[in-house]
């Protein structure tokens, strides 16, 4: 069976949330499937070392900057940078299917900037986007999309 691994950093317990309720809808259709949940925050808090991944992953970012409008005054990544480090970490980015980004609508031209920015700094896909906590719908639209990466 398949092995799934995705990778995020969760600061408000937001992206965790999505990251549980995608694990359990992909368990779900596939009996058996392994589901690898790796948060980075954890790892840097536990002061684990970064490792190179094993499989192709998926990785999750919420949008935390500072300053700027996202258009023509900058911004400044904050609270999530482990994530880009572990990406690209011994060339981990070269194992990374894409990336999924969250956010609030309401920042209007930052939502989701930061994946956006991964995307390109990594030439990597953004593979999706979904506000908060994301909705069902959002489980169910990215669970798809994973299991087409994976082809289960």
């Amino acid at each position: 069976m398949a092995k799934v691994s995705l990778v995020y950093i969760s600061l408000s317990g937001n992206t965790a949330s999505f990251i549980k309720r995608l694990t359990v809808f992909l368990q779900e259709r596939h009996e058996g499937l392994e589901v690898e949940q790796i948060n980075i925050k954890d790892l840097v808090k536990e002061g684990q070392d970064f490792f190179v991944m094993d499989n192709p992953f998926v990785a999750f970012l919420p949008t935390y900057l500072e300053g700027g409008n996202g258009v023509d005054s900058g911004d400044v990544e904050i609270l999530t940078n482990d994530l880009a480090r572990f990406i690209d970490f011994e060339n981990n980015y070269k194992k990374c299917f894409g990336i999924v980004g969250s956010g609030n609508r309401n920042f209007n031209n930052q939502y989701c900037l930061t994946a956006k920015q991964y995307a390109q700094r990594f030439d990597f896909p953004l593979l999706d986007t979904f506000e908060l906590r994301g909705l069902q719908n959002d489980i169910e639209r990215i669970g798809c999309k994973i299991e087409d990466l994976y082809h289960i």
